[in-house]
């Protein structure tokens, strides 16, 4: 209570500031609080203390990680168990402690395994940690990963999906039902596979032996399947919960996207597929054995566009048999052609690990990784082409140091080629560079920006909201569509396939006057976007909508359909923003 009274004495508190107030209230005279202590005693004494201050407002002063929630929402990652992959590309990971492709010593990876792989306590676990150092977790974007999410069985997606609405349901009601879950330590106990001898399928193999010690079933426990109506039962509770869904991810490969996969996604709730495309080069994809070629990224895209998901794509420079030059060309064939212009990106150098087939390529030195000068030369390349509807989410995986045996080792590679890119003149234009984050914004001096652009089904408008410094507040996309829909609920419709609402999380219900969540910018922009469907033709207004924004969009005139929600087109009065 000293410590906090302290607080709140100062007019802010940056590190040095607590350092300070921490060192004069030491923890059992001898060691200091930690910030998550100091908001856990805030919440617990608050009531019987008259501190004149907003806990809201408090526990923001404290808050550790602030960027962790500046986009808007709480993200919360959560991985598959190891199951077989369909892929045998000689580039990933061979990690058979974890699902293809991801590493034990990676943080998310560590957060799944000691939580045992299980959907349920990776989810509640990983919300107690928000909420412990002070971040908001009524708004949560879902992403979960984990080899090819398509390739597991129906019954197990929807079991691990159930169990994570689940686990949001019990944490906005204040229950914990994780109980006692032993780690599993079947996959742990695998002796480590050699990328320089890697007999053909040999990690599929070895996670189907672990997988078949459960009995009764060869690679699912009896525990871990759901039926369709459990989870809409679930999903239901979620809409109203204090701790909702807004957005729900997975990972997939092209060949795996079938117009019955699409469906399956979007029943589950899903809004965002992230989409290995990798390469657009097929003699790349054939020389590191992806196992699908280009016209089959095209297939996918289009069939994940048309049924209104945000496209998440990731890029690869350095594969085998690339070339920096090759590499410059490729992404910016990811742009230039309408069948493939994703919304976000992931772009990957290639790294060498010892588990993955590579290094065979590697030690005959039939491939080498890029030197830093070459590989910053497609990165700052690559960054200067992105546009402004894209947004590049990552540029470097989590793998340690350790784990890589050549190959990129920058941490903060992104800040170093932005610094290069600077350097030349140049400047990103893409939507991390440029949205709002922690900065105050004023809506009222908000204008609105509006690019038009073509796709492999149609046309896109991408509607921005931005501030006189050109600092992105909110967005939405609508999709245009001219080719016939892969779900019969969308025909006659002009499709909202994403608003998204920039600047640090707010909890629902609450507004503040210098920040853009909760000012009425969404609706604003939706009724732009009613307005540009009507003028194009469309009879209906249909939005992907998450389970926990459900009840948002009822709010403005959109009824539940099947998969969507719809509403008519008509035409409204003038908007609230004028366009540039």
């Amino acid at each position: 209570m000293a410590i906090v009274d302290a607080i709140l004495r100062e007019e802010a508190v940056d590190g040095r500031t607590l350092d300070r107030i921490l060192k004069q209230h030491p923890k059992d005279g001898r060691g200091l609080f930690s910030r998550s202590e100091i908001i856990a005693g805030f919440r617990r004494f608050a009531p019987r203390r008259s501190w004149p201050v907003d806990p809201v407002a408090f526990v923001e002063r404290l808050r550790m990680r602030p960027v962790r929630t500046q986009s808007g929402v709480t993200p919360v990652t959560v991985l598959t168990k190891p199951f077989p992959c369909p892929g045998e590309c000689i580039f990933c990971p061979n990690d058979v402690r974890m699902p293809k492709s991801y590493l034990a010593d990676e943080p998310g990876a560590q957060r799944a395994a000691d939580n045992a792989f299980d959907p349920y306590r990776q989810t509640w676990s990983r919300l107690a940690a928000y909420h412990s150092i002070g971040h908001p977790t009524d708004k949560v974007e879902l992403i979960i990963l984990g080899g090819t999410w398509s390739f597991h069985p129906e019954s197990y997606q929807i079991w691990f999906v159930e169990r994570c609405f689940d686990a949001m349901n019990d944490f906005g009601r204040g229950v914990d039902g994780r109980g006692e879950t032993a780690a599993d330590e079947r996959f742990a106990a695998l002796p480590a596979l050699d990328g320089r001898a890697l007999p053909p399928g040999a990690y599929n193999r070895a996670i189907r032996a672990a997988l078949r010690h459960h009995p009764g079933d060869e690679l699912l426990a009896a525990s871990e399947t759901a039926t369709w109506q459990s989870l809409a039962r679930a999903q239901v509770r979620n809409e109203n919960a204090l701790c909702r869904n807004v957005g729900l991810t997975v990972e997939t490969r092209p060949d795996h996207v079938s117009l019955e996969e699409v469906r399956r996604i979007r029943r589950l709730g899903g809004t965002k597929v992230q989409i290995g495309i990798q390469s657009l080069s097929d003699r790349v994809l054939r020389a590191n054995r992806r196992g699908h070629d280009v016209a089959a990224t095209r297939r996918a895209l289009a069939l994940l566009r048309a049924a209104g998901f945000k496209i998440h794509a990731h890029w690869m420079p350095n594969l085998h048999g690339a070339t920096p030059a090759g590499d410059v060309a490729d992404y910016a064939r990811l742009f230039d052609d309408p069948d493939f212009r994703p919304d976000e990106i992931k772009i990957y150098p290639c790294s060498l690990v010892a588990s993955a087939e590579l290094m065979e390529h590697y030690q005959s030195g039939a491939w080498r990784p890029y030197d830093t000068d070459e590989l910053l030369a497609v990165l700052t390349a690559s960054l200067a082409r992105t546009p402004d509807y894209c947004r590049v989410t990552r540029m470097i995986r989590d793998f340690s140091s350790d784990d890589i045996v050549d190959g990129n080792r920058i941490a903060n590679l992104r800040e170093v080629a932005e610094a290069r890119l600077r350097d030349t003149g140049g400047a990103c234009r893409d939507i991390r560079s440029r949205e709002i984050r922690g900065l105050a914004v004023d809506p009222a001096s908000l204008r609105r920006v509006e690019t038009r652009y073509e796709t492999g089904i149609g046309e896109e408008r991408f509607l921005q909201l931005v501030t006189p410094e050109d600092r992105l507040a909110a967005f939405l996309r609508l999709s245009l569509p001219r080719a016939a829909p892969p779900v019969d609920e969308l025909r006659g419709c002009a499709v909202i396939r994403e608003v998204h609402v920039y600047g640090g999380a707010l909890e629902l219900g609450r507004r503040a006057a210098d920040r853009a969540q909760h000012a009425g910018l969404g609706r604003q922009l939706i009724e732009r976007a009613a307005d540009l469907a009507a003028e194009a033709g469309f009879a209906g207004l249909a939005v992907i909508s998450a389970v926990g924004t459900r009840g948002y969009y009822r709010g403005l005139g959109f009824g539940d359909g099947a998969l969507y929600q719809h509403r008519p087109t008509r035409r409204r009065g003038t908007a609230a923003i004028a366009p540039a």
